[in-house]
């Protein structure tokens, strides 16, 4: 019945030793394109732990037995806001199939053992050995429910021939060519496979087998999907390189602001490079400034001493610096922090107008969130973030936030005079400045917490744990005047009304990233977009304006910004994945990759987007240490009796922790 081979594996094809893993287990991929370098096949790792050490996985080749095997090498419990080491491969279409797998798991504690109906790693289901024997457990975000058990004995000393047959919504499972249960559920109707567990196991050998009548259903529709596909790309303006910029040695990863230094239409960028210090990326300090113009790449000017190590790449942080016209002159000025100061600096020159001192650390360390090791390691404050606020009632924003990495932030006016401050449980990465009772004040919302205007706690979620990694505030739901939407981490994505008022939570994953567009025109209001990070990598959940998930997509890759993106000037909003030619591109809003990045040697690592030939659309930015390429459409703009032009995330307050928006707004042309 099952005599068509889908996939087989023998591990033979990899060199012993590691499967290709992040060492530093670091955040790079969170924004940026970090793939892991080395032969890695037809497997995919898609779980990111800071807490880890070393390789998941690891290719052995035991004395006696002289063949290679793919060894699950990791402890780990079982939690219900977390994952477990996993190894996927095949196609998440497969529906109907019989996989085979030949392993041995080398302890009885715990479990460990292989899934089916792979959708991603947080909705699958498992079948894995136990100490009493077998048993079958379904997968479903934070819920893990077994499903069936079978009593039996094993041997950790042998291998096992384990097979698995998923036809309809039955699930088959054999041991040794002997079937052991059977359980029925209809959960999950499609899915790749994958290898994982609790403790170490070694896998010899995977084969996946399917009925002729479902190769031809595959083969059927992979075709039907490609002609959709190309006749959707037909659509969309594909990308064409309109300039590339020499980064010479002042190159850096996503540290990048973009502004008017002169005063000019001319637009340039500032490029900040780093130096690490104390602990991991908690002290940044910007060693280099280096301000340059997108027309022409000409350096405009340059603080600092520039340098090409990959250090200055693989910064996890933001660091502190924006361009915005502070004192209202028509051009832009340079804020940035360094060395225990605040400066502001000509735009033109790269001259300081203006400098103070951060504020002294006064607090005592163990009563804040986030303070390594108990002691504070400077006097002064090393400045974390910059944002520019309004919070005194002026005509235009002109305040300064400032805050250290967890606990607390600051506000001073343009004048530098201590507006005020506040310490709380978490500051998360970067705070959101909103006006929401129209009185020309700004509202803080920092984290869990809404600050007035003058400084005072108006009210807090009931959350205490993790923080809130990215915010949008805005029009998404036309029920509703304004909505608060974040993710934060564990403790999930978040719909709340400017009052606190939870309307929706939904824990999938750690919420890392949060963008608002139109980007289903047909559907009321505007749709959600957020993507995991830490212990599942890679989950997008694309939802309605009510926070309703509509589908979910897990990529096998990292670094997806999900920003949106005006690329036709049509209204629909498109989504900026990442640069990569594999992976990335601009998606629509059912999950369809529309615009593909060409195969022409353009940089991978870094992307933004942002209008820079002035036509209204979005260009596409990317870059690395060595380079900077900007991509354009390659059709004319057609003639519309208006003009697109959505209100989006002010340029001036960039951070890498920015919840992405698109509100649609149309021009009379």
């Amino acid at each position: 019945m099952y005599d068509v081979t889908l996939f087989s594996e023998d591990f033979s094809s990899f060199p012993l030793g590691a499967f290709p893993y992040d060492s530093d287990h670091s955040a790079m991929g969170e924004y940026h394109y970090f793939p892991e370098v080395g032969y890695k096949g037809q497997w995919h790792d898609p779980i990111a732990n800071y807490n880890y050490k070393g390789p998941s996985w690891v290719v052995t080749n035991p004395l006696m037995d002289g063949f290679h095997m793919m060894e699950l090498s990791r402890i780990q419990e079982p939690v219900e806001k977390g994952t477990l080491p996993t190894l996927v491969a095949g196609d998440e279409k497969w529906q109907d199939y019989q996989v085979s797998f030949r392993l041995r798991p080398l302890s009885k504690e715990l479990f460990s053992g292989v899934l089916v109906r792979y959708q991603s790693s947080l909705r699958h289901y498992g079948i894995f050995f136990t100490q009493e024997g077998l048993e079958v457990q379904k997968i479903d975000l934070t819920q893990r429910t077994t499903l069936k058990k079978a009593a039996l004995s094993w041997s950790t000393q042998e291998y096992q021939n384990l097979t698995i047959t998923v036809q309809g919504n039955m699930i088959t499972v054999s041991l040794n060519e002997k079937e052991v249960l059977s359980v029925e559920d209809d959960r999950y109707q499609n899915g790749a496979i994958a290898l994982c567990g609790c403790m170490p196991t070694q896998y010899a050998k995977v084969e996946v087998k399917a009925t002729g009548a479902e190769q031809n259903r595959l083969t059927e529709q992979k075709a039907k999907e490609q002609q959709r596909i190309q006749e959707k790309r037909t659509l969309y303006p594909q990308l064409k390189v309109d300039r590339k910029i020499d980064l010479q040695n002042f190159g850096a990863g996503r540290q990048i602001r973009f502004g008017h230094l002169t005063g000019t239409k001319e637009l340039f960028f500032v490029m900040a490079q780093n130096q690490r210090r104390v602990y991991k990326d908690r002290y940044p300090v910007i060693s280099c400034l280096t301000a340059v113009s997108i027309q022409t790449g000409a350096v405009l000017w340059q603080l600092g001493e520039p340098r090409e190590d990959a250090d200055v790449v693989q910064l996890t942080t933001d660091l502190p610096f924006q361009v915005y016209d502070i004192d209202n002159d028509g051009v832009d000025e340079v804020i940035a922090s360094w060395d225990f100061k605040l400066f502001i600096l000509d735009g033109r020159t790269g001259e300081v107008k203006k400098q103070m001192s951060t504020p002294i650390n006064e607090e005592p360390a163990n009563d804040l969130c986030g303070v390594e090791f108990g002691h504070h390691a400077f006097e002064r404050l090393n400045v974390d973030a910059i944002r520019i606020v309004n919070v005194t009632g002026k005509s235009r924003p002109s305040d300064l936030l400032i805050k250290d990495r967890y606990a607390r932030l600051w506000i001073y006016d343009d004048q530098f005079n201590l507006v005020w401050s506040f310490t709380h449980n978490n500051t998360g990465h970067f705070p959101y400045a909103y006006d929401f009772n129209g009185d020309g004040k700004d509202e803080i919302f920092s984290c869990y917490n809404m600050i007035d205007s003058d400084g005072k706690l108006a009210w807090e979620l009931p959350i205490s744990i993790d923080h809130t990694d990215e915010i949008v505030i805005g029009p998404i739901d036309p029920e509703h005047a304004d909505l608060i939407a974040i993710v934060s981490g564990w403790e999930g994505f978040m719909l709340l009304k400017p009052d606190g008022t939870m309307l929706k939570r939904t824990i999938n994953g750690h919420g890392q990233r949060i963008s608002v567009g139109n980007y289903l025109p047909h559907n009321t209001g505007l749709e959600i977009l957020t993507t995991t990070y830490w212990g599942s990598q890679g989950i997008l959940y694309m939802h309605n304006c009510k926070a309703e998930e509509l589908w979910s997509r897990e990529l096998r890759c990292n670094g997806a910004v999900i920003a949106p993106v005006n690329w036709d000037g049509s209204g629909q909003d498109l989504v900026l994945l990442s640069a990569s030619t594999e992976h990335g591109g601009l998606m629509d809003g059912q999950g369809d990759r529309v615009v593909a990045f060409p195969d022409d040697g353009h940089p991978e690592l870094c992307c933004e987007v942002l209008d820079i030939t002035g036509d209204e659309r979005d260009e596409i930015v990317v870059w690395d240490l060595k380079s900077l390429w900007v991509y354009t459409q390659d059709a004319e703009q057609p003639k519309r009796e208006r003009t697109y032009l959505p209100i989006k995330y002010p340029h001036y307050n960039a951070s890498n922790y920015r919840g992405e928006f698109c509100f649609p707004r149309w021009i009379e042309s």
